[in-house]
């Protein structure tokens, strides 16, 4: 039996190579080994087994300590060691890592019918919006949401095709849905535009859809928004978006969420903001004032010879944390000291006694208009 290599010696990265260090060090070897770059050249598959295997064990974090402690004996064994069989089985495992070009030649983003046909695509993704009170977002609701999205037509089940009518398989992929083109040195698999991918190309289209095979629908749900949602959230309805146009699984539906403004409250993340008045006397002498709650009313205490504009902070009354059960924010109350603009007779004169005790500079009191029109009018002596 042949021995091992290293597995830091076949990614020719060091001991201490970070994550990122050993996927670029994969990814070059990938491209320069890949089969359909080297045919028929069992060395070159070899080598890209082997830098497949060195990539599996050293990008899990508990298969690399094993294997930096005990070597190939420490990853050996049921679980582990990546024991691909041939090339196809690094295709899917890994294909995702590539992206774009690299993941359809890899065999990423798709699965495969049957385990060696044609690649089934997942739907495309939808969206809706739902508006909620601050009160729904604080507690919590279920609402009926409506938004359009595609369905398999009821006449052709999907097919495009006028029913009794199968088509033609697709000449430019021939029934594969698939074309290969060349990229440098790359064979790269694509999406054949043609058939979009079907592998067969509609002779007699379906008088229901016009071949589409699907039909536009207006679909309604209830949702269930969960407590603590803020502004542009999303609640992700999974399997209710796109059908998939070769078999796939659907796509998904995202609502994103909208809080409409409140009257009393403002909102900052989990805390909540309100503006309480209170008069110049509660200020100076302290009082125990009543406030507004998303549960209810509630008191709070005013000290001696608060300020205008003083903030005083209540725990838990603010909103929940959506991902932290039983967490709330706090209600922020910003007390601001109101200035009548009418006061009584008997108001006005305790005042001006007041002010006369601090010696302050009040405007003198003022005579009505009458008096000082007759003022005015007398003659001077």
């Amino acid at each position: 039996m042949a021995t091992k290599r290293d597995y830091y010696e076949v990614l020719g990265v060091a001991r201490n190579a970070s994550e990122s260090d050993i996927s670029r060090a994969y990814r070059k070897l990938a491209i320069k080994y890949h089969p359909d770059s080297n045919p028929n050249d069992e060395e070159a598959t070899a080598m890209f087994k082997e830098a497949a295997e060195a990539y599996e064990i050293l990008t899990d974090p508990q298969k690399r300590a094993a294997y930096d402690q005990y070597g190939h004996a420490g990853v050996s064994g049921p679980g582990g060691g990546a024991g691909f069989s041939d090339a196809e089985d690094i295709f899917e495992a890994f294909g995702d890592m590539f992206g774009g070009v690299f993941g359809d030649m890899f065999g990423g983003r798709g699965r495969r019918r049957g385990g060696g046909g044609r690649r089934q695509h997942r739907g495309a993704d939808v969206k809706c919006e739902v508006h909620l009170t601050l009160e729904e977002a604080a507690t919590g609701v279920t609402k009926t949401v409506r938004f359009e999205r595609n369905e398999a037509c009821a006449k052709c089940r999907g097919t495009g095709s006028r029913p009794g009518s199968t088509g033609e398989t697709c000449r430019r992929c021939n029934g594969h849905g698939q074309v290969v083109q060349s990229a440098g040195i790359l064979r790269v698999q694509t999406t054949c535009p043609s058939c979009s991918g079907s592998g067969r190309i509609i002779t007699d289209p379906c008088e229901g859809c016009r071949g589409r095979g699907f039909v536009a629908k207006r679909k309604e749900l209830d949702v269930a928004i969960p407590a603590g949602v803020d502004e542009g959230m999303r609640v992700r309805l999974s399997g209710e978006g796109e059908p998939s146009p070769d078999g796939g699984p659907p796509g998904d539906c995202y609502c994103f969420i909208g809080i409409k403004p409140h009257s009393l409250f403002k909102r900052d993340g989990m805390d909540l903001y309100v503006e309480i008045p209170i008069s110049y006397t509660q200020a100076a002498l302290g009082a125990r004032i009543e406030i507004p709650t998303l549960a209810g009313p509630d008191h709070l205490t005013v000290p001696p010879g608060t300020q205008s504009g003083e903030v005083f902070r209540i725990p838990g009354r603010g909103m929940p944390d959506p991902r932290s059960s039983g967490r709330h924010g706090e209600l922020l109350v910003q007390t601001y000291v109101e200035v009548p603009k009418r006061l009584s007779q008997k108001e006005e004169e305790v005042l001006r006694q007041l002010a006369e005790i601090e010696h302050a500079n009040v405007s003198p009191k003022r005579n009505s208009f009458l008096s000082k029109l007759r003022e005015y009018l007398a003659p001077s002596e």
